[in-house]
């Protein structure tokens, strides 16, 4: 049903504040930026490698997003499948009684988009999108590896995507811990919520490029508060408008 992660959508005060960290510092170039008038959001779409960074800014106090902001503060608020046919998806999402926010697909910055009740996710708000034809991935020098969930049982919560959206299981070391989805086009690492925090739901993302010199360098002028490894940076929240961000390295073949 799904192809890959097209984005992982993150809510901000500020689009204009956001883009000093996002775009400017990780360098991640923006694809396309609009008002969604009907979401009561302005909204921007940025690149990293296979899929993409989504920043949404609430322009009324009344929407989902404005609450989730008045409630939690900025941070990971959705992530979204890349489907070919939405509409397909949703039929078939119906007829097996699946949750749904959106009983049609509607028009978003992703392109025709449809969004599923997150207790059909295990706490998690999925959106599912079709791009527009023609609509091609672009260069970055900073690119989405993975999106962390914590869950009370992390496989029964891995059960659950692939019987949804037929994810991919990727090979891991066993134990508790269980990841879905594609090398290059994103995973999802599914892990207990006891190990991170006891939280229920997206809570972390992890992302890498293959050159940390100069992102270091820019994390470091724009005075992020980060811990530096060898080869790795882990930018806390505060600095990363709520997001709990690691980065390596890694060679892109």
């Amino acid at each position: 049903m799904v192809t890959k992660i097209h984005h992982v959508g993150i809510v901000v005060e500020r689009l204009d504040r956001a883009y000093g960290f996002w775009r400017d510092t990780l360098g991640l170039p923006l694809v396309r930026q609009a008002e969604i008038p009907d979401q009561g959001v302005r909204a921007a779409l940025l690149a990293a490698g296979e899929s993409e960074i989504e920043l949404l800014e609430p322009t009324t106090p009344d929407s989902g997003v404005a609450r989730f902001l008045a409630r939690r503060g900025e941070g990971l608020h959705h992530v979204c499948f890349e489907t070919p046919d939405v509409d397909a998806a949703l039929s078939g999402l119906r007829a097996e009684a699946v949750p749904l926010l959106d009983e049609r697909a509607r028009q978003g910055l992703a392109g025709r988009i449809a969004f599923l009740s997150p207790a059909a996710c295990h706490g998690v708000l999925v959106e599912l999108a079709t791009p527009p034809h023609g609509a091609q991935s672009q260069d970055s020098p900073v690119r989405l590896k993975r999106l962390v969930i914590g869950c009370r049982e992390p496989h029964a919560a891995a059960r659950s995507y692939q019987r949804l959206f037929g994810l991919p299981e990727v090979a891991i070391n066993g134990g508790a811990r269980c990841m879905l989805g594609w090398e290059g086009g994103g995973t999802l690492l599914m892990v207990p919520a006891a190990e991170v925090g006891d939280v229920e739901g997206m809570v972390a993302l992890s992302m890498v490029a293959p050159e940390m010199a100069p992102l270091a360098e820019r994390l470091q002028r724009a005075a992020a508060a980060m811990l530096v490894g060898a080869a790795e940076v882990t930018v806390e929240p505060r600095s990363s408008h709520g997001v709990h961000l690691h980065i390596s390295r890694y060679h892109f073949p």
